[in-house]
């Protein structure tokens, strides 16, 4: 097949730029579910992050931490606006500078200031023990913040010493309508996803708060079935403290986790030689010989019970359980005959009188 992701259903929680990561995965076949976990809203109050800038001015930081390029370009915007972009681009100038990622580089250097270092994991953790092992005693860091405070990264800086100017950007807020953002976790939660992916540390834990009495359904889900694919390590820090496995690009860019989703999810289906045909499943589909089947929810939770156990006879009471609650023993029946029909290969599910049904496998 050419699309390599082709059957597959995958959760789309980023706000800014969700469309073009859609457009990645619908190029390569996913079929797309997008919900917000959070957005992005620029300080309707710019109070702090004047009062911050007039700090840096008054104080030249001897450290400037840039955490992302949206921010930093942001403050230097401000900052025109108000008439302080050349003293600050001055001050900043002389400091020791830490480009937290890419993006956050190419943001400084776009402002002509010139970035010293930058952490391989784009960790916080792995730059405030860079900091503290060149030394920040005496020294002022201005710390641009990513939309949410960092106390742990201020705190360690200044038990070492410093004076931590932080300077607040934007902030996250929750979507304007939650609803995709709920009907994405009874998704996950039933496993009708086949990945979800994040490109934030806060919407990671977004997804989660939202998923209110539903969270360890969530975790249990994305833990086994469900493929968290994070764009890097910074925003898989909330899920893997959870437990949960997550696969990640070695560069945080859009298209490499496409293609790590790409290497990822098509190694998790299953392939059966069944009743003279090459069955496999993909999310919400089957692929019989090279030929793509969608299936409705029902009928491709049938089948892949059968898968699990292929061969073996199931009842139609162990196939209820795989169904909706409030289904009976008929539903299983149309859930069969719908699977038959959408397979067009009948012989694939075997009825066995009085027992209940198996797939036909060599």
């Amino acid at each position: 097949m050419r699309d390599e992701l082709s059957g597959f259903t995958i959760g789309v929680t980023a706000d800014r730029r969700r469309d073009e990561l859609a457009a990645l995965l619908q190029r390569r076949g996913a079929r797309v579910v997008l919900a917000p976990a959070l957005r992005i809203v620029p300080l309707a109050d710019d109070t702090e992050l004047r009062e911050a800038t007039r700090a840096c001015l008054d104080r030249p930081p001897d450290i400037l931490m840039a955490n992302t390029g949206i921010g930093m370009r942001g403050w230097l915007e401000a900052a025109e606006g108000w008439g302080l972009a050349e003293p600050l681009r001055s001050v900043l100038g002389e400091a020791y500078v830490v480009a937290r990622g890419p993006k956050a580089r190419g943001a400084i250097r776009a402002a002509g200031l010139h970035d010293q270092w930058s952490p391989a994991s784009e960790s916080c953790d792995e730059v405030v023990d860079h900091l503290r092992r060149r030394g920040v005693a005496g020294q002022v860091i201005a710390m641009q913040l990513h939309g949410e405070r960092q106390p742990d990264c201020t705190m360690a800086l200044e038990d070492a010493g410093a004076t931590v100017i932080e300077v607040p950007v934007y902030r996250w807020a929750p979507p304007t309508d939650p609803a995709p953002l709920h009907r994405l976790i009874d998704l996950v939660a039933g496993r009708l996803v086949d990945a979800v992916t994040f490109t934030s540390a806060p919407a990671a834990e977004a997804l989660l708060r939202s998923a209110g009495d539903r969270t360890e359904a969530v975790l249990d889900a994305l833990r086994g079935d469900v493929l968290a694919a994070c764009v890097g390590a910074v925003t898989a820090e909330p899920l893997l403290r959870r437990g949960v496995p997550v696969s990640a690009p070695n560069r945080a860019r859009l298209g490499a986790l496409v293609r790590t989703i790409v290497d990822e999810l098509p190694r998790r289906t299953v392939t059966l030689k069944v009743a003279g045909h090459l069955l496999t499943l993909r999310g919400h589909a089957a692929v019989v010989d090279g030929d793509l089947r969608p299936l409705a929810p029902a009928p491709m939770a049938v089948l892949r019970a059968l898968a699990d156990t292929p061969g073996r006879v199931l009842s139609r009471t162990a196939l209820l359980r795989t169904l909706p609650r409030g289904a009976d023993e008929h539903a299983v029946e149309m859930a069969v005959a719908r699977l038959r029909a959408g397979l067009r290969a009948p012989r694939v599910v075997q009825t066995v009188v009085k027992r209940g049904y198996r797939l036909r496998v060599e």
